[in-house]
This record gives structure tokens, C-alpha cells and sequence, in this order.
């Protein structure tokens, strides 16, 4: 199969990918949907139906999106909703879990979402394929909203001692690393 074109601002971007046990199937499906695509996916598993912790899973996406190893970053568990909570106590992450299109376009448009969490539980193969599509696709407004996600990167600041990073709108255009 031939790759689809990828946007230029887009090819150097990575997206780290993890998912329990439950989600593991839909995980290799997303992987391969972006790879098709023309992404590079870093995949942290996990790859088998043998138990495991979200937690694990979602904190070590999480900690490659924030730390700038990771452009953005999808975590699957049986509801996304466990996952969300863990990546968003990682200073620097701003993750949503999203179960439609509509949600997807407004966590990237309107709050800048840098990690996407789904439901394998809860949404098809096709719906999560074409979520994962949107969110990517989707950039952040800025404008009025960037001043909202400065000050949810404010609220964070102030409760992890200052060691959250600056907004991911204010990096460059096509850079990985976030401004300081």
C-alpha cells in the first residue's frame, strides 16, 4: 500500500503509541493506519492480551510528549478515560479523551491537545481510525484559545512548582521541542 501524502509541516513528527491489554488490537491498528500515513510511531505497547496497567502505558506516552520525543501521542485502554487522567498529571500534557470526531477537532482547535486517548471498549475500529485522522489533522486556533491554554499551562505551573514547560503553540513552526 502506498502511503497518502502527509503534509509537509507534518513528516518529521512522531506519535508515540501505548494501550493495555485491552486496547492492545486497536493500538496496531492505529500504528499501521499512521505508518500508512506516512508517520513515525514509536509504539510503548503494550502488544498481547496478557494484564497489564494503564498507567504504566499512558504515563510513558505522556512522558515522550512532553519531553519532546514525541510530536503528539495516542493511548488506548478499555474506556480512554483512566489513561486522560494519568497523562494529564504530567506536567506539559494536555490530553483528551475523545470518542467522536467533534470532540477530537475541538481538544486540538480550541485546547491545543498534544495526547489523544481512546476507548477500545466504547468506539469502533473505523471510528477511532478517522478520530485519530481529524486530531491530527487539526490545528490549534490560537487567538482566544491560546490565552485559555496558557492558563491551564498557568494553573499547572503553580501546582508543580514551576516546572511545566510553555505552551505547545508557542514553538516554532515544524519543531519538536517545546519553547521554554
Amino acid at each position: 500500500m502506498r502511503p497518502q501524502s502527509v503534509p509537509e509541516e507534518t513528516r518529521d513528527r512522531t506519535v508515540a503509541v501505548g494501550a493495555d491489554h485491552g486496547g492492545f488490537e486497536l493500538k496496531d491498528a492505529i500504528t499501521e493506519h499512521l505508518r500508512a500515513r506516512g508517520y513515525a510511531v514509536t509504539d510503548l505497547g503494550t502488544n498481547s492480551s496478557a494484564p497489564v496497567d494503564y498507567p504504566d502505558l499512558a504515563e510513558a506516552v505522556a512522558r515522550r510528549v512532553a519531553g519532546g520525543d514525541a510530536w503528539r501521542g495516542i493511548v488506548v485502554d478499555g474506556a480512554g478515560v483512566g489513561s486522560c487522567m494519568v497523562a494529564n498529571k504530567v506536567p506539559g500534557v494536555r490530553a483528551a479523551a475523545c470518542y467522536d470526531q467533534a470532540t477530537a477537532i475541538n481538544s486540538r482547535a480550541h485546547n491545543d491537545a498534544n495526547v489523544l486517548t481512546l476507548g477500545s471498549a466504547i468506539i469502533s475500529r473505523d471510528t477511532a481510525l478517522a478520530i485519530v485522522g481529524v486530531w491530527l489533522e487539526t490545528p490549534a486556533e490560537g487567538g482566544r484559545h491560546a490565552r485559555r491554554v496558557g492558563k491551564i499551562m498557568d494553573i499547572e505551573r503553580r501546582s508543580s512548582g514551576g516546572t511545566t514547560k510553555a505552551p505547545a503553540m508557542a514553538r516554532a513552526p515544524g519543531t519538536m521541542r517545546h519553547a521554554v
